[in-house]
């Protein structure tokens, strides 16, 4: 019996840790086994849980209905399978239900098929997951513990997004569906998945932890009139020990948005395009709440035809209203940004290279100035920085704005060298800055 055991238990080691291997059943498909990805340059603040082992015998394939809703199949095959099993989604699937995944725990998903999500906009509107903060919703959620999502590389999630472009153009107060939300994850991977066709952010990664997101590639773009806005790849918030590492991202707006509360987050290895950079905020949206971001490392990302690169964007200390349909309001809140670092960011084509921004939503500068900015920025370095900007603000190469001497300290500059298209040295607007602090390339301040 002893023996048997320890057969059994190497066999599932074994199968565990490998990725070449598969797992069949008699008269069942072999699936591909999860992926042994790891951090890599740079390793996580604590080390992630990635190496929990499955029962190769616990496996639940799902089966697609016939053009119909396969929302339950997919939560009972979860269900099923939860504590130590695997789900398999190898086929097209298609979800037209709200579907509440934070029961999981100790569960590997091979997705290595396709789902997408009904088009009904009238029956989103009533029957989204919602969140409070910046009217944050989705129709489904994933949570749990142990948890590892991967697609091998092929496994597609859809979100119909053209539809919803072209109705937000005509209503800008259309509740338009997060792709993904991870909501309580606590442990685990996301790895190897293409997603197509947001209709609004990609990724909210919420209340989590100790997770690995690697090697996902992401594209969403309008082919109509209507502009595909407010496409973020990833968004974290009350989260905690996360690496978003190696992925391709073809959007708009943020590439990376470290929202309130975001602790320990490595970024590294990403190729954004089109984005509005990776950026820590918007904070002090809400007089009510006190935001922490900290302890962030930002290495060796490609940033290319984006508005800009390094950003950091808070709102005044009082609230403000921002033209739009419908329009910004926020403001006021309090907090700090502490300890960030950009490490080795290539420039290509891009507006601006550094944005400091301690005014984000102000109509004008002296909005701002009458009221700075009541989060505090602290020990923030932005170092080997490099590339061409695309002409957009040229000589200005980057922008360094505080709103007071007070909400800024300790901000630094090393090896940052950009090249202007029109061959004039790349300038800096600063405001309450030392410039002692700050090497641009041999280029100083100049009044913003």
């Amino acid at each position: 019996m002893i023996i048997k055991d320890s057969i059994g238990y190497f066999l599932g080691l074994l199968l565990t840790v490998s990725p070449a291997l598969t797992v069949a059943q008699p008269g069942r498909p072999s699936f591909p086994k999860r992926p042994n990805i790891q951090p890599n340059p740079i390793q996580p603040y604590k080390a992630i849980p990635l190496q929990s082992q499955r029962n190769p015998h616990k496996v639940c394939y799902v089966k697609p209905g016939n053009k119909g809703d396969d929302a339950g199949r997919i939560r009972d095959a979860l269900r099923k399978c939860n504590n130590g099993g695997t789900v398999v989604l190898d086929q097209e699937y298609t979800i037209c239900t709200p579907l509440d995944l934070r029961f999981l725990k100790h569960v590997d998903i091979a997705l290595t098929g396709k789902v997408e999500f009904c088009t009904e906009i009238e029956f989103w509107q009533q029957n989204l997951f919602e969140f409070h903060f910046q009217d944050a919703s989705s129709w489904w959620v994933w949570g749990g513990e142990d948890v590892h999502l991967y697609g091998a590389d092929t496994g597609v999630i859809h979100g119909n997004g053209q539809s919803w472009y072209d109705a937000y153009a005509a209503n800008g107060t259309l509740r338009r569906p997060l792709l993904f939300i991870a909501d309580g994850w606590h442990g685990g991977s996301i790895t190897g998945l293409k997603l197509r066709q947001s209709p609004n952010w990609h990724n909210f990664i919420a209340n989590s932890s100790d997770l690995l997101i690697s090697d996902i590639d992401i594209f969403s773009r309008s082919s109509s009139s209507a502009w595909a806005s407010n496409l973020d790849g990833w968004d974290t918030f009350r989260s905690d020990n996360i690496v978003i590492q190696n992925s391709v991202i073809n959007h708009d707006d943020d590439c990376v948005s470290f929202k309130p509360n975001s602790t320990n987050i490595i970024v590294q290895g990403l190729q954004c395009n089109g984005s509005h950079g990776i950026s820590v905020g918007s904070l002090g949206n809400y007089p009510y709440q006190y935001d922490i971001v900290s302890d962030l490392y930002i290495y060796n990302n490609t940033m290319a035809n984006t508005t800009t690169a390094a950003r950091l964007k808070v709102w005044p200390g009082a609230e403000a209203v921002k033209r739009g349909n419908p329009p910004w309001v926020g403001g006021g809140g309090q907090g700090y940004v502490r300890n960030v670092t950009y490490d080795t960011m290539i420039n290509d084509n891009n507006n601006l290279a550094i944005q400091i921004d301690q005014c984000y939503g102000a109509i004008n500068a002296s909005e701002c100035l009458d009221h700075p900015s009541q989060v505090i920025l602290t020990d923030v370095l932005f170092k080997n920085i490099w590339g061409t900007a695309n002409g957009a603000d040229d000589p200005v190469a980057g922008q360094l704005i505080c709103g007071s001497e007070d909400s800024c300290d300790n901000i630094r500059a090393e090896n940052v060298t950009l090249t202007n298209p029109s061959g004039e040295p790349p300038q800096w607007e600063c405001r309450y800055q030392d410039e002692e602090l700050l090497d641009l390339g041999g280029v100083g301040c100049i009044p913003a």
